[in-house]
C-alpha cells in the first residue's frame, strides 16, 4: 500500500506545481509585464545609465505577454460551435481514433514547444558581444506565436471531443475513451524502467492529469453556459467527471505498482522525486534566478502553460459575460486580492541568493 500512497503524494505535489505555474500566467505575469513596460518607457527620461534598457527576465516577460495577447485575439477566429457540431457528426470509432491522435500530437507539441520558446528567449536576451548566427528575433517570435496558437487549437479540439463524449446519449464514446487509459498499462508495465525513466513517466503523468482537470473545467463551463448556469445540471455532469478522474487515478496506481514490482524499485524513490521537484521550485524562486516558475515546471514536466491559458481565457470570456461598472470593479478587486494573497506568502525562499546552498535533507522531508 506504500506505492499508491507515495505516488499520490507525488501527484498532488506535482499538480500544485503545475497549478502554481498556470496561475502565474494570470496573476504575476501581467504585473511583471506592466512593470517591464513602465521601465522601458520611463528609463530614457532619467538617462541611460545601464547598457540594457531591460533585464533579460523582463524581456522574456514582455514576449510572453505579447504572445498571450496575440494568440487570444487569434482564437476569436476559431468557431467553437462549428467545431463542436463537426466533431459530433462523426462516428464513435472516428472520434476514438481522433482522440488518440490528439493525445500523441499533444505530447509531440509539448516536446518541441519549449525548445521554440527557449530559442526565442535566448535570441532576444543574448548579449551583443556574444551574438551568434541565427535567424533573428522576429522569425523566432512568429514561430512561437504560431506554436502557441496551434497548440491551443489542439487542446480546444481535445476539449470539444471530451464535451461530445459527455453529451452523447448512450455514453459509449466516453466509456471507450476511458478504457483507452487501461491500454496504457499494457504498454508500460512489461518494459524495463530505471529510476530516471520512472521519474520522466511520473512527470508526464502529473502533466497529463493536470491537463485533464483543466479540460474537465472547460467542458463544465461550456455545458453550464448552454443550460443558463442552472446548478442542477452540474449534478448531471458530476458522475461523468468522477468517472474520468477515478479511471485516471486507478490507471496510474496500477501502472506504477506493477512497474515498481517488476523493476525492484522501492516506494522511497517517490520521496526523491518530490525532493527534486521541490529543489527546482526553490531554485526558481531565488532573486538571481533567470527562469521563473512556469519555465522550471515546463522543462521538468513538459507542461507549457501558455497554450492552455490562451484557451481558458477564450472560453471564460465567451462563457461568462461581465457587464456594468460594478462587475468590472469586482473582477479587478478579486484579481488584486489574489495577488495580495500570493505576494504576502512565505518569503524565506528568497532570502538565500545561492540556490546551491539549500540542504537536500530539508527537501527530502517534503
Amino acid at each position: 500500500m506504500r506505492i499508491p500512497r507515495e505516488l499520490e503524494k507525488l501527484m498532488v505535489f506535482g499538480i500544485f506545481l503545475c497549478l502554481d505555474a498556470f496561475l502565474y500566467v494570470f496573476t504575476l505575469l501581467p504585473l511583471r509585464v506592466f512593470l517591464a513596460l513602465f521601465r522601458l518607457f520611463t528609463l530614457p527620461c532619467y538617462g541611460l545609465r545601464d547598457r540594457r534598457l531591460l533585464q533579460p527576465a523582463q524581456v522574456c516577460d514582455i514576449l510572453k505577454g505579447v504572445i498571450l495577447v496575440i494568440c487570444y485575439f487569434m482564437m476569436h477566429y476559431v468557431d467553437y460551435s462549428m467545431m463542436y457540431h463537426l466533431i459530433r457528426g462523426q462516428s464513435v470509432i472516428k472520434l476514438y481514433i481522433i482522440y488518440n491522435m490528439l493525445e500523441v500530437a499533444d505530447r509531440l507539441f509539448s516536446s518541441f514547444g519549449q525548445d521554440i520558446l527557449d530559442a526565442l528567449y535566448w535570441t532576444a536576451t543574448e548579449p551583443k558581444e556574444r551574438k551568434r548566427a541565427h535567424i533573428g528575433v522576429i522569425p523566432h517570435f512568429f514561430m512561437a506565436v504560431l506554436y502557441v496558437f496551434l497548440h491551443a487549437i489542439l487542446i480546444m479540439v481535445q476539449a470539444t471531443t471530451l464535451n461530445v463524449a459527455f453529451n452523447s446519449h448512450n455514453k459509449s464514446l466516453l466509456t471507450i475513451m476511458m478504457s483507452n487509459n487501461f491500454v496504457e498499462i499494457k504498454g508500460s508495465v512489461f518494459k524495463k524502467f530505471e529510476k530516471n525513466n520512472l521519474f520522466q513517466m511520473s512527470n508526464s503523468d502529473i502533466k497529463e492529469r493536470f491537463t485533464n482537470y483543466v479540460l474537465l473545467l472547460i467542458v463544465c463551463l461550456r455545458n453550464m453556459e448552454q443550460f443558463s448556469w442552472n446548478p442542477d445540471h452540474l449534478w448531471v455532469l458530476f458522475p461523468d467527471v468522477c468517472m474520468v478522474v477515478t479511471s485516471e487515478i486507478a490507471v496510474d496506481i496500477v501502472k506504477h505498482a506493477f512497474i515498481t514490482k517488476f523493476n525492484d524499485i522501492t516506494a522511497d524513490v517517490y520521496s526523491e522525486y518530490r525532493a527534486s521537484l521541490a529543489f527546482d521550485l526553490v531554485s526558481s524562486r531565488q532573486k538571481n534566478a533567470y527562469t521563473d516558475y512556469s519555465d522550471s515546471v515546463a522543462r521538468r514536466m513538459g507542461f507549457i502553460p501558455l497554450p492552455l491559458a490562451v484557451l481558458l481565457i477564450r472560453v471564460v470570456t465567451s462563457s461568462i459575460k461581465v457587464q456594468g461598472i460594478l462587475s468590472y470593479a469586482c473582477v479587478i478587486l478579486f484579481y488584486f486580492g489574489k495577488f495580495t494573497q500570493i505576494h504576502t506568502g512565505p518569503e524565506q525562499w528568497s532570502q538565500d541568493p545561492n540556490p546551491n546552498t539549500w540542504p537536500l535533507e530539508s527537501l527530502h522531508s517534503l
